[in-house]
């Protein structure tokens, strides 16, 4: 077992490796998309909301297809769609915002699968080893994101059209992932039972809405940074345009420097106090942002809130299995439409405060959200009891044994 699972995992990081690249090269070319098709400024919001409102959607028919179908056979064959809908957002004729608005559409349908499936194989992955090895699959997500980046730069530096920019990318990556796809690990979560029964257990929404608030401020404060970081720097502090695109950038390196030694914490001190810690760095990068004299100060700020926010997303997946390891992928399912929920609130919230008051103030909003998480923090520790019910108890311990906790 020890080659299959090490296998399982190594695929798996590559499959967020992959949707991490993806989904940066998505929303990088958001300029370059809006003038190829013609949107206007008014219009680019509703194509923007509709992916992950279908993304939400997606999660929650993903919900009831792992009651019959295994999730790595979601993941299987819901990326390609991922990178074939990619590639249908670069090759759309020119002006001709049906085709967008079919290809947006396909990605944000099966990327709501594809989170879902990814995380739902992550945890099970993790009960099986036994261990905390969630944070190294985000940590490989966020190096895609990196990637990605860099590689949606090259492509607008040599004003490259989308479709040279997105084909070779989908051309390495497409037959990668199927490649890897042979080797992915169900671990011992099985078909979702539709009743409570024991050693199974539902999902029981009052207990699980702890870390759905989680995630939602989680997604909120990081939808802040990428969608303000820039505007905030040059606007607010007085930078340049040039230096106003680091702050992003420096956030992506310090998310995958944080989930890079993420697990090592969390089997040192526990989820929750990694959690706790998490929230409280983030919160403070959002008050150091807020009254930041200058750029550099600025910077300061944007870097704390990556290595804050980086733990608390993986960390709320791994403990939705924990509480519901009877019933752990439509957990995960349902947890993760508040993924998407949160980012649909967090940009125009910030954008409408900062017009209305100031984005200085703006920014203590979400600071108030992440601290909030303190109070939840004890839903991370949570064991469920043996009859798979979901009741919380107290652990010392971040890694339960055997194939009863994580």
């Amino acid at each position: 077992m020890t080659d299959v699972l090490r296998r399982g995992r190594a695929s798996l990081a590559f499959s967020f490796f992959a949707q991490g690249a993806t989904f940066a090269l998505l929303v990088t070319r958001i300029p370059a998309i809006q003038d190829r098709y013609g949107i206007s400024d008014g219009l680019l919001p509703v194509f923007l909301a509709a992916v992950p409102i279908l993304a939400g959607v997606g999660s929650v028919t993903t919900e009831q297809l792992v009651k019959r179908i295994r999730p790595s056979r979601l993941l299987r064959w819901s990326q390609p769609v991922v990178l074939l809908a990619l590639l249908g957002v670069g090759a759309g004729g020119s002006g001709v915002m049906a085709e967008l608005g079919l290809a947006l559409a396909a990605f944000g349908l099966a990327v709501g699968a594809l989170d879902a499936s990814m995380n739902m194989l992550g945890v099970s992955l993790q009960r099986t080893y036994g261990r905390s090895i969630m944070l190294s699959f985000h940590a490989a997500y966020s190096l895609g994101g990196i990637v990605g980046a860099s590689l949606a730069w090259a492509g607008a530096h040599w004003q490259l059209a989308l479709w040279v920019s997105y084909l070779p990318v989908v051309a390495v990556l497409l037959p990668a992932t199927l490649a890897g796809s042979r080797w992915y690990v169900d671990g011992d979560a099985g078909p979702v039972q539709e009743e409570a029964g024991a050693g199974g257990g539902a999902v029981v929404f009052k207990l699980l809405l702890p870390l759905c608030l989680v995630m939602t401020f989680a997604y909120i404060g990081d939808s802040t940074v990428s969608n303000w970081s820039a505007k905030y720097l040059k606007d607010v502090l007085g930078s340049s345009e040039q230096l106003a695109t680091v702050p992003y950038n420096v956030y992506m390196v310090t998310t995958l420097v944080g989930r890079t030694i993420g697990d090592f914490g969390v089997r040192r001190f526990g989820a929750a106090a990694v959690v706790r810690i998490g929230a409280l760095v983030a919160a403070g990068g959002f008050a150091v942002v807020s009254v930041a004299p200058d750029a550099w100060v600025g910077m300061l700020g944007f870097t704390l809130l990556g290595l804050g926010l980086c733990v608390l997303v993986p960390q709320t997946f791994a403990a939705a299995g924990r509480l519901f390891p009877g019933a752990s992928d439509a957990a995960i399912a349902r947890l993760n439409i508040f993924n998407y929920v949160g980012f649909l609130i967090g940009s125009p919230l910030v954008g409408a405060l900062g017009d209305t008051w100031s984005y200085r103030g703006a920014m203590l909003v979400p600071m108030v959200l992440v601290l909030v998480t303190l109070g939840y923090a004890r839903s991370f520790a949570a064991q469920p009891d043996r009859y798979g019910g979901g009741h919380e108890r107290p652990r010392t311990a971040d890694v339960g044994r055997g194939s009863n906790g994580l």
